[in-house]
């Protein structure tokens, strides 16, 4: 995370959880510019990823498998983008980074969709955005 921060400057934030070995209060850190949250003893990294959604007033893209913290997510007005959706922006961007202009086979990475195939839902345009942004 650390390298692709570099590489895009983005404000990046993981949270792990703490709540069966973690200390009394909820420890941050920043490593290589990536901010790290542990939650405390007790607490599970959903309930801190929640409440940082919900109490800073900005469009975070929530990057989570979690469908309960990407329905909180979307709430909120933030986008929420899987793990695997993630991983291929990540393999992407390590392909125009290394200079290996492989090109994948079409329709690979390909999502399925639901309903007309030339309208996209509110939710496929904010991830395309978001995506766009990544």
């Amino acid at each position: 995370m650390a390298e692709y921060r570099k590489v895009k400057g983005h404000d990046i934030t993981v949270v792990f959880d703490g709540w069966k070995s973690g200390g009394s209060e909820e420890n941050q850190s920043v490593v290589g510019g990536v901010r790290v949250v542990y939650s405390r003893l007790g607490e599970k990294a959903d309930s801190v990823i929640k409440r940082i959604i919900s109490s800073d007033k900005r469009q975070w893209v929530v990057v989570t498998s979690d469908r309960d913290i990407a329905d909180h997510a979307w709430a909120c007005g933030s986008i929420a983008l899987s793990s695997w959706e993630f991983l291929m922006v990540i393999e992407k961007s390590k392909k125009v980074i290394s200079g290996d202009f492989d090109f994948l086979e079409e329709g690979k990475y390909e999502l399925s969709k639901k309903g007309s195939p030339r309208k996209l839902s509110k939710k496929e345009k904010a991830k395309k955005r978001a995506l766009s942004k990544l």
